[in-house]
């Protein structure tokens, strides 16, 4: 599965996977793909380098990534406490009475919340960037946006790539004129945050739009077969990140989280704004509903909103409080049915991509005849 760009990264086959898991970024780059390590959950530089060396002596120097989320413009001066003071008290009533209803516990007497939205903010991730600068990554992809210039500039003097994820052809040309090397289009099917058009319109429209950049296709895959359409569309490879979710490798701490994955089907997700104020895909559960219904107060924009829920979710996953447990996961979650190791799931992706390829030459040589 060699394109143009696993070439020049060299790796074996052009299957970049996303996870905030070292574990599961690690295995996937031993397998030959491109493991990409989330840093978003990173808010203390000594635990991202941490882990950057538990990466370095896990992928047998082979390469790997980072990825970051990071505004496009700078907001100087703005503190954390300061946005904090921004959220209005009746949001935080509305959390406290939807935690109470469903008999959440509060965390113990000095328990700090364990799931911060915080690497939104541009001195986290710059922070993130200072620790990531002194290993050897190969790619910095950003969620947010094209990262800003200084940013993207300091990337390629360290000889990083850049990337950035896109939701329509307008985005990607954005990211084409700021200097990226690699535009993923991510369809309207994935987790997390995500846009409104599906990924077999949205992958060959931004192909055209950016050409020759390489673009990676994302969203909605989870076989061989899909990565095969993927390429076919034009895409160089493919940007996966909900299918680690349930390998033996994730560290979701929740076994009553993975199996709410492993029981859900592809129409058990939603785009909700619940968790961080943007549109993310994520399991469908009473705590979504509980902010997508008209009679609520509404969710705040990004990052407000993520403040705000932060020390609840901590508290649902922590006590496992079944009805208002989820994730950001994409509808490929149907497809999520067994726990495997990553090399398991690696293997089944590269023999579907096989089978499909036959099967399209076979096809094609009937056609010629």
């Amino acid at each position: 599965m060699k394109t143009e760009l696993s070439q020049k990264l060299g790796i074996e086959h052009a299957i970049f996977g996303f996870t905030p898991f070292p574990a599961v970024a690690a295995a996937l780059t031993r397998a030959g793909g491109f493991g990409v390590l989330g840093a978003v959950r990173y808010t203390a530089s000594d635990d991202l380098a941490r882990d950057l060396d538990w990466m370095q002596d896990h992928t047998d120097g082979l390469p790997y990534g980072l990825d970051v989320v990071m505004p496009a413009k700078r907001v100087e001066g703005v503190s954390e406490t300061d946005v904090e003071a921004m959220i209005p008290e009746g949001h935080r009533e509305f959390v406290r009475a939807t935690l109470a209803k469903h008999g959440v516990p509060e965390l113990a007497e000095g328990e700090a919340s364990g799931w911060r939205i915080t690497g939104w903010m541009e001195q986290v991730a710059r922070g993130q960037l200072d620790v990531a600068f002194d290993y050897p990554i190969k790619l910095l992809a950003n969620a947010l946006g094209s990262p800003p210039a200084d940013v993207v500039a300091r990337a390629h003097d360290h000889d990083v790539l850049v990337a950035a994820l896109a939701g329509s052809a307008r985005h990607a040309r954005h990211h084409a004129e700021a200097g990226l090397d690699i535009v993923v289009a991510q369809g309207y099917e994935a987790g997390g945050h995500t846009g409104e058009i599906a990924s077999m319109v949205l992958t060959p429209e931004v192909v055209d739009a950016v050409s020759p950049l390489p673009v990676l296709a994302a969203g909605g895959i989870g076989s061989g077969e899909q990565i095969a359409a993927g390429l076919a569309l034009g895409a160089q490879g493919v940007w996966l990140g909900s299918i680690w979710l349930t390998t033996t490798e994730a560290e979701l701490h929740s076994r009553a989280l993975t199996a709410k994955l492993l029981a859900a089907g592809s129409g058990d997700t939603v785009r909700s704004r619940a968790l961080t104020g943007k549109p993310a895909r994520q399991l469908r559960t009473r705590w979504t509903d509980a902010w997508d219904d008209p009679d609520g107060p509404g969710t705040l924009p990004m990052p407000l909103q993520g403040l705000l829920v932060a020390e609840a979710v901590s508290r649902i996953q922590k006590y496992e409080v079944e009805p208002l447990l989820g994730t950001p996961v994409g509808q490929i979650v149907g497809r999520m049915n067994s726990e495997r190791s990553v090399q398991q799931v690696f293997d089944e992706l590269t023999r579907g991509f096989e089978k499909a390829v036959d099967r399209i030459n076979r096809i094609a040589g009937r056609s010629a005849s």
